[in-house]
């Protein structure tokens, strides 16, 4: 327990798959840099921008072998704070992986392989995106699916074998 943060420079020789806020470095989100969400302020959406964007900086910088970073397209703002961005190098669907349901996800990957998927589903629904707004929708858009967790662990997890750096 604690911030990710604190732990980076810890000599870790294998894996470390982050997961950092996406709500401000999202391009569902941009629009409120420039009409913030009632009770809040301008300065407040640009300040949590470059704190989301620092923190991917952060995790994507780490002196760790392999890292993979999930979080959806982000928009100009986000891509123009993020030191040394680079593309995604993949993008993927929660029905590539057992779920039948559209949320396009993206991966930053260094030293590590594109996910392959590992059960396509036909059935696809845009549930989240067609959600009504209320306050369980933020939880619901920023949950992770278990079948990418899944391959995340099968397919990278062979990198690792008792703490020993292993190629596939």
């Amino acid at each position: 327990m604690g911030d990710a943060r604190d732990h980076l420079n810890d000599g870790w020789d294998l894996l470390m798959v982050a997961h950092p806020p996406c709500t401000r470095l999202c391009n569902s989100g941009v629009r409120w840099l420039s009409t913030p969400p009632p009770g809040r302020s301008l300065p407040e959406m640009w300040r949590e921008l470059d704190e989301a964007a620092d923190l991917f900086s952060t995790f994507w910088s780490a002196p760790i072998e392999r890292i993979a970073i999930e979080n959806p397209v982000m928009h100009r703002h986000a891509k123009e704070r993020i030191r040394d961005y680079r593309h995604f190098a993949q993008s993927i669907q929660p029905w590539q992986f057992g779920h039948p349901e559209t949320k396009r996800t993206c991966l930053w990957l260094k030293n590590l392989p594109s996910l392959t998927p590992t059960n396509v589903v036909a059935g696809r629904e845009a549930r989240v995106h067609r959600m009504a707004g209320n306050r369980n929708r933020r939880h619901e858009r920023s949950r992770f699916f278990s079948g990418v967790a899944e391959a995340m662990a099968d397919q990278w997890g062979r990198y690792m074998l008792f703490g020993q750096r292993q190629a596939a």
